[in-house]
C-alpha cells in the first residue's frame, strides 16, 4: 500500500555472523537444486542417505522450513521418477509430517519430555566443560567433532551425523536434551522447532520412540558410515594424515605420534558414559 513505507532488505554481507558457505536461499535457488537432485541424487538415495563422506541427502530441508520449496510437491516430483530411491525420500518426508502432527496435538513437547523418563540431567555446572568441548566439536570423538564443526561452518548436519551428536550429548555425557536442542536453533539454517525438538526427544529416549535406551556408539558409526574416514578429515584437519584404521580411534596410536597431533582426548571413556547413563536410568 502507498501509505506503507519499505525499508531496504539487508544483503548477506550486511548480516554479522552469517557463514559464507551457507546456501543461497529463494524459490529460484530452491528449484534449481531439487531438479538438480531429482536428477542425480534421488535414484541412490536408499543407499547412499546415511553415508557421511558421499552425502547423498538432497540438502532441501532449508527451503522446506522457509517456505521456498513445497513438501506436497516434493512427493509428487519425487513419485513420478520412482524406484527406491524416491519412497525413501518420501517417508523421510512423512516423518517430517508426523512430527508437525504431533507438535499440533502436543504443543508442550516443544519444550518438555513427550514421555518423561525422570532422568536427572548433569546439572550446568558439573557438565559446563563437556558441553563447551561438544559445542565446540573438541570432545576427542572424531565423528562428534566433524559433525559440530561442520554445523558451526555450514548451519547445516548432515542427518546421521544430527542423531550421533545428539546421542553423544545426552546419553554419553547425560546432559538435558533442551541444552543441544537450543544449540541446534541457534546455529541451524532449517532450524525447524517442530523436526529439531522432536528429533532430539528421540534421541535422548523422551520422545514418542519407544527405544528409550538406545546409545549410539561414535567409534561404530564413524567405522560405518564413514569407513574411510574421508568425513573427519574434512572438517577435523587435526587428523588429515592419520589412517582410515586409526581416524576413528586416535587414542591407538603410538604415543609419540598422537602427542603431535594437536587433537584433544576424550572427554569422558565410552563405556564409562555407557555405565553413568544405565545408572542414572535405574538399570544397573
Amino acid at each position: 500500500p502507498e501509505a506503507v513505507r519499505g525499508e531496504p532488505l539487508p544483503s548477506r554481507d550486511d548480516l554479522s555472523g552469517l557463514s559464507p558457505a551457507l546456501p543461497a536461499g529463494g524459490e529460484k535457488a530452491g528449484r534449481e537444486r531439487l531438479s538438480r537432485w531429482l536428477r542425480s541424487g534421488l535414484a541412490a538415495y536408499e543407499d547412499r542417505h546415511d553415508d557421511l563422506g558421499g552425502d547423498g541427502t538432497s540438502r532441501l530441508s532449508p527451503h522446506l522450513h522457509f517456505g521456498t520449496l513445497s513438501p506436497v510437491e516434493l512427493v509428487r516430483r519425487a513419485r513420478e521418477h520412482g524406484g527406491a530411491g524416491a519412497e525413501a525420500f518420501v517417508r523421510q518426508l512423512c516423518w517430517r509430517d508426523f512430527h508437525h502432527q504431533v507438535l499440533a496435538a502436543r504443543p508442550d513437547a516443544s519444550v518438555r519430555d513427550y514421555r518423561t523418563r525422570d532422568d536427572h540431567w548433569r546439572g550446568p555446572d558439573e557438565a559446563a566443560g563437556d558441553v563447551a568441548a561438544w559445542r565446540e566439536g573438541r570432545t576427542g570423538y572424531p565423528l562428534v567433532d566433524a559433525a559440530m564443526r561442520q554445523l558451526r561452518h555450514e548451519g547445516w548436519m548432515h542427518n546421521r551425523a544430527r542423531l550421533l551428536v545428539a546421542s553423544f550429548l545426552t546419553k554419553t555425557l547425560y546432559v538435558d536434551w533442551r541444552t543441544g536442542a537450543r544449540h541446534f536453533l541457534d546455529l541451524l539454517v532449517d532450524g525447524d522447532v517442530v523436526n529439531n525438538q522432536l528429533n532430539w526427544q528421540w534421541a535422548a529416549g523422551t520422545g514418542t520412540d519407544t527405544r528409550p535406551h538406545r546409545v549410539l556408539n561414535p567409534v561404530v558409526q564413524g567405522k560405518r558410515y564413514d569407513p574411510d574416514g574421508t568425513y573427519v578429515r574434512r572438517w577435523v584437519p587435526e587428523l588429515r594424515d592419520v589412517e582410515a584404521r586409526f581416524v576413528h580411534e586416535p587414542w591407538r596410536l603410538p604415543e609419540e605420534r598422537r602427542a603431535g597431533l594437536a587433537y584433544p582426548h576424550p572427554v569422558v571413556d565410552l563405556a564409562e558414559g555407557l555405565a553413568r547413563f544405565k545408572h542414572a536410568r535405574g538399570r544397573d
